[in-house]
């Protein structure tokens, strides 16, 4: 912030903060209608004056409706309650020095790194106090700094440092945004404005637990990781030129110099136990599920961390005391009552080239006997091209064509003159066996048109790497998750979904709507303090630690 004052300062007068009142407006009636009107009290101080002057031309010189305008339309309504009087700094003898409340927010800002924060975004050179002694319009400068960098680490607790979209267009989280007008009276009246900046931070558990992991890697000695490259599959019997690494990373030993590079049985074993100690499929093969694990796992690094801290920072403060939460790195959903996971079960997500996108919503209807209404991109690129202007195609595969609302026989339609990518009519798929969504679908209306579903491709589950389907999120046994569901829904249980098989689609209205949460962490802690590590599979990872350290 820059200021130009002409002023000659004779004096330093720093005023007590209990002098003055906390609040810069004031609700008031005029005519019998509620309006609000702005309390500025005069500067007396010769401080006080120099504030009032840096914040006047930082209010009005700034564009209205702009961020900077409301900044500063914000600071000078804030400092104006209190007749500009600074609130940071005090006397001390003949020095001027940060207050006892400022100095506990100083420490607070010395230990960010410990948050997952950095300490440079707020103990900048702008509260060099020991440079301003002695110029009273520095001081004013170091004073209102001191509450800029104080709302910053507000910001950046409650909602993070990366807004979610820099990202991915796919992630269409609402990080929680700080009331800052709320905030700058609370820092004013509260006793411990350092607890009160320390309270911004997630209570959620894992990001807790994340918070303990990360001390230890700032306290504890340096971890080398050690970094298994991408390839192909690696199976029992087969050649491969990263073994050496593999069993570097496992801490195993060879006798025989000759099957260096070949995976024996001692290798799949003991990448058998380790799939299972992490909850993957214990299958002995080493693909990308596996991989990303072993690279993770073995001490994730302190930006492993921190960008997984972040990503809890744009999580809702509250979940849900029963929610669904979909990991999609893990593909795995959880059934979660009072923090403790009632059901479990893998899920088929999104290719990367069709990324299940990550928000929170809730689930509001449950449909049995779906039919599947084609996406227009899946319709123009796969379906149509595959037709190639036979109609007999789309009744062999359970498919029907609507015009108006209606449906009109695939033989009436003038194919030689269609444009596939832009057709006059869409295409679903009855309900039935062979049906994509299978017998039944989970509900809540997005932007992204996603949901949770059955799925006839089972095989798929089997598998360690599930990234497969166009968006949507494919459940296993989804009878078991229906059930779980539908724990604490007074309209519908397990009993009459199933007498709802077969026929015609049937939707059922929740009651209820229970909160989902399709989220992207490559860490997860388990209750005993277990850290699990997970593919990127979007690239989500790399990115956000690549913002966080630009």
């Amino acid at each position: 912030m820059g200021y130009k004052f002409r002023s000659v300062i004779l004096a330093l007068s720093i005023a007590s903060i209990s002098s003055f009142g906390a609040h810069a407006q004031e609700a008031v009636l005029v005519n019998g209608v509620q309006a609000t009107r702005v309390v500025i009290g005069p500067a007396v101080s010769p401080m006080a004056k120099i504030i009032k002057a840096g914040l006047r031309d930082d209010y009005y010189g700034a564009k209205s409706g702009t961020r900077a305008w409301k900044n500063a339309q914000g600071l000078y309504y804030f400092y104006g309650a209190r007749s500009f009087e600074p609130m940071w700094l005090q006397n001390n003898g003949d020095q001027v020095t940060f207050s006892p409340k400022a100095q506990e927010i100083v420490e607070l800002f010395k230990k960010a790194e410990f948050e997952g924060l950095r300490t440079s975004d707020y103990l900048t050179d702008q509260l060099d106090i020991d440079a301003a002694q002695g110029d009273p319009q520095m001081l004013a400068h170091v004073e209102v700094a001191f509450t800029d960098a104080a709302i910053l680490y507000a910001k950046h607790a409650a909602g993070g440092r990366i807004a979610p979209s820099a990202v991915s267009s796919a992630i269409t989280l609402h990080p929680t945004r700080v009331d800052l007008a709320k905030l700058r009276v609370d820092l004013v009246s509260s006793d411990n404005p350092a607890a009160l900046l320390q309270s911004m931070h997630p209570t959620h558990k894992e990001f807790s637990a994340l918070r303990a992991e990360l001390a230890k890697r700032i306290a504890g000695p340096k971890i080398e990781q050690i970094i298994v490259p991408d390839g192909k599959l690696m199976k029992l019997g087969k050649t491969d030129e990263r073994l050496p690494v593999l069993r570097e990373r496992l801490g195993l030993t060879l006798d025989d110099p000759a099957n260096e590079f070949i995976y024996d049985q001692f290798a799949e074993d003991a990448i058998k136990d380790f799939q299972t100690s992490i909850g993957l499929i214990a299958d002995g093969v080493v693909g990308p599920a596996t991989i990303a694990a072993l690279n993770g796992a073995h001490g994730a690094s302190a930006q492993d961390i921190v960008a997984n801290m972040e990503r809890w920072r744009w999580m809702p403060k509250n979940l849900g005391d029963f929610h669904v939460f979909v990991n999609i790195p893990e593909f795995k959903l959880q059934v979660v009552k009072s923090d403790k996971v009632e059901h479990a079960t893998r899920v088929v997500v999104g290719k990367p080239k069709h990324m299940t996108p990550v928000f929170s919503d809730e689930i509001e209807h449950v449909v049995v006997n779906p039919y599947w209404n084609v996406p227009s991109s899946i319709a123009t690129t796969e379906l149509l091209p595959s037709a190639n202007g036979n109609p007999g195609y789309f009744d062999s595969r359970n498919y029907e064509l609507l015009a108006g609302g209606k449906v009109i026989n695939a033989s009436s339609v003038d194919w030689a003159n269609i444009n596939p990518k832009n057709p006059p009519f869409r295409i679903r798929q009855r309900p039935g066996s062979g049906n994509a969504l299978g017998t039944i679908k989970f509900l809540f209306p997005n932007q992204h048109s996603v949901y949770l579903h059955d799925t006839p491709s089972k095989s798929l589950f089997s598998r360690t790497y599930r990234a497969y389907s166009h968006g949507c999120v494919r459940v296993h046994n989804p009878l078991e998750f229906a059930d779980a569901l539908l724990r604490y829904e007074p309209s519908l249980n397990l009993s009459q979904i199933k007498g709802m098989m077969g026929g015609n689609e049937k939707w059922n209205n929740l009651k209820t709507h229970v909160p989902v949460h399709l989220a992207y962490f490559t860490l997860r802690v388990d209750p005993d303090g277990t850290v699990r590590s997970f593919g990127d599979v979007y690239g989500h990872h790399k990115k956000l630690v690549d913002l966080l350290n630009s």
